[in-house]
């Protein structure tokens, strides 16, 4: 089986973050791409969906990673900016329509790249008890 550069496999929320995540403060914002030759910047656009595409830094709340760093990035593809369920600091959040995309960092070293289609709060919380608290 031969893949393509660039490949998004499918991953459930729960398997990318089994103790969950939360959102860094202010971290939700669109993502621009550069053109070198004008100098310009515009919207990025999803390659395969061709929506506008939007990230979010969040915490990944995982006690086995001990002192490893916790932050990481999901891009979010959307028409429109997804909005925090609660809008609290370190709010805790889902991700639907989740996919990974492996590569090789610059370092040599494998990576993997973070998209969603929408973020939520995480399933059985109340978010008008969330919103009063």
């Amino acid at each position: 089986m031969a893949l393509r550069g660039g490949t998004r496999f499918a991953v459930r929320c729960e398997d990318v973050f089994p103790a969950g995540c939360a959102l860094v403060p202010e971290s939700l914002g669109e993502v621009e791409d550069y053109d070198e030759k004008t100098g310009r910047r515009s919207p990025a656009k999803d390659k395969v969906t061709g929506q506008r595409v939007w990230q979010v830094r969040v915490m990944d709340l995982d006690p086995e990673l001990g002192k490893r760093s916790r932050e990481t990035t999901v891009k979010i593809s959307a028409d429109h900016q997804p909005v925090p369920p609660t809008g609290t600091p370190f709010e805790a959040v889902e991700f639907d329509g989740m996919t990974v995309t492996p590569y090789v960092a610059n370092n040599g070293r494998m990576a993997y790249s973070l998209r969603a289609t929408s973020l939520r709060a995480p399933a059985g919380v109340n978010r008008d008890a969330t919103a009063a608290a």
